[in-house]
């Protein structure tokens, strides 16, 4: 395992984390929510581990360098969406199919089998899930993936400033609609059993 910088201690961390099932199951019950507004912090992944809170873009952030650490190489994905926060993932790829590791303060925007043939197929996994407190579903737009070896000059996995440069990459760059706006404008409010349940250990 290379070491990327990490200290000792991060390195043992990083070495229970052996499969990406494990990383998710990390992010779920070992990192809390980051509930400060979004704009405020964006850590890399030595502070996430550090400070034991992540919001979306943090633990994709540490999902990342995570699969990096077991050999995947650092993939990010980013969802836009109308009246609502975008979302960003941490994916992969196993025997040709796409699956994604993600920190989300909703239960269905989370981890994804390694089953899905495209990003397309990949992202539309997320589109029922995908919802606002007005119970709209919006997702709209996903990127191509985006390799972070790219921000290797910033040392994104373990700067102790805030990494604001890639999400500020990641508005910057071309992404794919998921449905023609005459559907859009057609589409129904989230089912309230499903709303709830996405709300589901929800941190206010």
């Amino acid at each position: 395992m290379a070491g990327y910088g990490f200290t000792a201690a991060e390195r043992a961390v990083f070495r229970r984390l052996r499969t990406p099932e494990k990383i998710q199951y990390f992010l779920d019950h070992d990192i809390g929510y980051n509930k400060e507004p979004d704009g405020v912090t964006c850590y890399s992944p030595r502070r996430v581990l550090r400070d034991r809170v992540a919001h979306c873009m943090e633990g994709a952030l540490l999902g990342a360098a995570a699969l990096r650490m077991i050999g995947f190489p650092p993939l990010l994905l980013d969802f836009e969406a109308v009246r609502d926060d975008d979302h960003v993932l941490a994916i992969f790829r196993v025997h040709g199919h796409w699956g994604a590791i993600a920190k989300s303060n909703y239960s269905g925007l989370r981890y994804r089998e390694p089953v899905y043939r495209t990003l397309r197929e990949l992202a539309m996994s997320y589109f029922e899930h995908y919802f606002n407190l007005g119970r709209e579903k919006t997702l709209r737009n996903y990127s191509r993936p985006v390799n972070l070896k790219r921000f290797d000059k910033i040392h994104w996995m373990t700067a102790e400033e805030d990494v604001w440069a890639i999400p500020e990459y990641l508005c910057t760059i071309a992404h794919t609609p998921l449905l023609q706006p005459r559907l859009a404008a057609r589409l129904s409010r989230v089912d309230q059993r499903l709303f709830q349940a996405g709300k589901h250990g929800r941190v206010e």
